[in-house]
């Protein structure tokens, strides 16, 4: 055994990450599949509106990503607190967790509407500008009550009670389906009319949440019990100081994908809706590794806050096991079934046709972004956020997106190029991610070497 790891313990482990994360994951992937069923029934109206709905994406993905990033430090303080058994810490930070999202939601919403008027200097086709306004001002508002969510099953995950939260979302999910039908085709709203499906359902998700939250008699001692009371400043600059730094991380990343749809607009329509088939994709596979990293953060946090680091090393190596498993059964599919998935989306052979030329680069590149998300989560569970946030910024921003723009341009490889360049840019995140988490394993495990078994 060396340094605590061994097969008992990495069986162990990865038991807990995979009966933790399964809730979570389902939920990840059930919140992408109102992507996958906006992208579907948009399709069915016309190209031209999938485009468009691909642009207004990409421009709400940045601040929505952003505010996710930021309440993920509820997850890392609750999961501390309960390390700790402080629950009275457990209740300030759920509270003032959910008042920063609520906030923050506002905030981020009206920037991003302040933008609506200036569509145009992105220079995409006209037709598609004209679509999109209507359609993203739904969604930016749709931020308040969908981050407001998200605090709150932040907090419950870190509590191990996943389900209830999973089940809440999961309606909204379905209820975002009979809504899409209803304003896109019965109201013939279209593109529009996917807009207020998914505001209504988000709202619905918020309302629910708090029903439950209010009554909910199991973990009555974690959850606050008066939610109107003066900011604790304390619990904030905690939040904000975990929350920012771990926003700016996911920003680079996302923002990369989302200046990516708009580089890719430079191709013309076809090559836009051909982005959003392999960036639904992409993103509903990556719901997997991303759920695993939102359970390890939530078991690191709760070993870092016990000062329990025997079960560092082997928390870290199951759930890169765990990871690169299932990451190899996915690059497969997206490898040899590149048309079959593209056809699942829309019937335009042209879209089709680059649409797997897409899917073959997401088949090479999964493994890079499964391993960096999972090793960040690794890291904001030990409540390490600003190192992280820098390797983002440089591989996207300094290789990933310069490169694939040399290469679409320069290189000849056009929307082509533009992909290569994220796969370098995920390339370099997860090795530079993976060797700081087992920087921070060793420098730690010295620190606390009377605990190492």
């Amino acid at each position: 055994m060396v340094g605590g790891l061994s097969i008992p313990a990495l069986l162990k482990e990865g038991k807990k990450t995979a009966i933790l994360s399964i809730p979570i994951i389902i939920g990840q992937i059930s919140q992408m599949l109102m992507v996958i069923t906006d992208t579907v029934m948009v399709g069915d109206v016309g190209v031209t509106e999938l485009a468009a709905l691909t642009f207004a994406s990409s421009i709400f993905a940045i601040p929505f990503i952003f505010g996710i990033g930021l309440i993920t430090s509820v997850s890392i303080l609750t999961s501390g607190a309960i390390g700790r058994e402080d629950d009275a810490e457990a209740r300030s930070v759920c509270r003032n967790g959910f008042f920063l999202a609520l906030g923050a939601g506002c905030l981020l919403a009206a920037l991003g509407c302040f933008i609506i008027p200036f569509l145009s200097i992105f220079n995409q086709p006209e037709d598609v500008t004209a679509l999109a306004p209507p359609y993203l001002a739904l969604v930016l508002i749709s931020i308040i009550p969908i981050l407001s969510s998200i605090a709150l099953k932040n907090h419950s995950d870190s509590l191990d009670r996943t389900w209830e939260g999973f089940f809440i979302f999961l309606g909204g999910v379905l209820l975002n389906v009979v809504l899409n039908k209803v304003f896109i085709f019965d109201l013939g709203y279209g593109l529009t009319g996917a807009g207020w499906a998914t505001l209504i359902s988000r709202t619905a998700i918020l309302v629910a949440m708090l029903l439950w939250f209010n009554n909910t008699i199991r973990v009555v001692h974690l959850v606050p019990r008066r939610w109107l009371q003066k900011p604790d400043p304390k619990t904030v600059r905690k939040l904000l100081t975990l929350g920012i730094p771990a926003s700016l991380h996911l920003l680079a990343e996302v923002g990369a994908f989302s200046t990516a749809a708009i580089l890719v607009g430079y191709w013309g329509e076809i090559a836009l809706a051909a982005h959003q088939v392999a960036l639904t994709t992409a993103g509903t596979v990556f719901m997997v590794p991303l759920g695993l990293g939102i359970a390890l953060t939530m078991r690191m946090g709760k070993a870092f806050g016990a000062n329990d680091t025997s079960r560092y090393l082997p928390i870290i190596v199951s759930g890169w096991l765990l990871t690169i498993s299932f990451i190899s059964i996915t690059a497969t599919a997206c490898w040899l079934g590149n048309e079959f998935i593209a056809r699942l989306y829309v019937d335009n052979e042209a879209v089709i046709s680059l649409a797997a030329k897409f899917l073959i680069i997401v088949a090479f590149f999964q493994l890079f972004d499964g391993l960096q998300v999972v090793s960040a989560g690794y890291l904001r569970g030990l409540e390490d956020v600003k190192v992280p946030a820098w390797t983002a910024f440089v591989s996207y921003w300094i290789f990933g997106i310069p490169i694939g723009w040399l290469l679409a341009t320069t290189g000849g490889l056009e929307a082509n190029g533009i992909w290569w360049g994220l796969a370098i840019g995920l390339g370099l995140a997860a090795i530079f991610l993976s060797t700081r988490v087992l920087q921070m394993e060793r420098r730690l495990g010295q620190i606390n070497f009377s605990n190492r078994e």
